[in-house]
């Protein structure tokens, strides 16, 4: 029985601020930190045109650095609030707070494990990311539950009135040994859900997330999903997305009607041109956008197909100005814009 007092909000909601990590040479930005600044000071810059921006920072030295940057772009630094913490590295989308907001304006930071998306990677100061910040204070009262079970932020969608979205490939992978059945109850208890919708179909190559749905798919207002499309029959993925297609098709809201659906156009192939991954392909996902208070910041990887994913996603988000970021180089990386930040609900910060 899910408390109706909690629910997980939707993106589009209000929101408090952005919350993002810096990176800095002792992450995995390190072979290309110059470039990946560019984007986060790009971020920096749209983000506090229409909110404020929670960084976090490894050191008082990265503080004084970052601030530079961002003085020297006339960031207004006066929207910026620095907390200063340990991290491995600066996927927040993931190692975030997965906020639950109550009628009375209350808070809970639901903190579910983070195990380096499947143990891939060393991830013992990201999991314990969401406990620093709120000991810094960040979030005021809030209650804080951590739960243990893994789940990451990227890996589920909420359309804000009780529906979860998410992806079976990615969840089978972190609980092999459990069924649909049993994360379905799990993922209603914990994120307060009235019903969970799975995707069976879906992947981007270059992703070591297993199919985050916050790189296939998304809720947007008015019962409407965006997703990440591809008419190009002679693409590897051409077939698996063709199939999330009508999977989306098939499914229905509460109300038993179908969803409006808005695919999006697909990137030309973007390969890794240096290292020891060079020809390795890097995963360009347009549905893998950032929803603030006014704007949507929609990512872009110099193709030709960046402004009609603007223009497609910003029809399905009515009534809020549309900022492309240039997101080349955080796909070296395997993910995107959404992929490295986590948006906080009016209240909380």
């Amino acid at each position: 029985m899910t408390d109706p007092s909690l629910r997980l909000p939707a993106e589009w909601e209000p929101q408090a601020a952005v919350l993002i990590a810096w990176p800095h040479a002792d992450t995995d930005w390190a072979e290309r930190l110059a470039a990946v600044e560019t984007t986060y000071v790009a971020l920096a810059a749209a983000v506090t045109r229409f909110q404020p921006l929670i960084v976090v920072v490894a050191d008082g030295e990265l503080q004084a650095h970052v601030e530079t940057l961002l003085r020297n772009t006339k960031v207004d630094l006066a929207r910026i609030r620095f907390v200063e913490l340990p991290y491995d590295d600066t996927w927040l989308r993931d190692s975030g707070p997965i906020t639950l907001k109550a009628g009375d304006a209350s808070f809970q930071l639901t903190d579910f494990r983070f195990t380096g998306w499947g143990g891939k990677f060393g991830a013992e100061q990201d999991d314990a990311l969401i406990a620093g910040l709120v000991d810094a204070g960040v979030f005021g009262h809030a209650a804080h539950k951590r739960i243990d079970w893994a789940l990451e932020g990227g890996g589920i969608e909420s359309d804000g009135a009780g529906t979860v979205l998410t992806t079976w490939r990615c969840l089978v992978q972190r609980h092999p040994e459990q069924s649909r059945e049993e994360m379905s109850a799990i993922l209603r208890d914990s994120l307060h859900a009235a019903r969970v919708l799975w995707l069976d179909y879906g992947y981007l190559e270059g992703d070591d997330t297993d199919a985050h749905i916050d790189t296939l798919a998304r809720f947007a207002p008015g019962e409407r999903i965006v997703f990440q499309a591809c008419d190009d029959i002679s693409d590897p993925h051409h077939d698996e997305l063709q199939r999330m297609g009508v999977e989306l098709a098939a499914l229905r809201t509460v109300d038993g009607r179908p969803y409006e659906l808005y695919p999006l156009p697909w990137a030309k192939p973007i390969l890794d041109k240096s290292g020891l991954d060079e020809g390795r392909r890097l995963a360009a996902s347009y549905a893998n956008y950032l929803i603030v208070n006014g704007a949507v910041l929609v990512p872009a990887y110099d193709d030709p197909a960046d402004d009609e994913a603007a223009r497609i996603i910003g029809t399905a988000h009515p009534g809020r100005e549309i900022v492309q970021v240039q997101c080349r180089p955080l796909i070296w990386q395997n993910g995107s814009l959404h992929c490295i930040t986590m948006q906080l609900p009016a209240g909380l910060a």
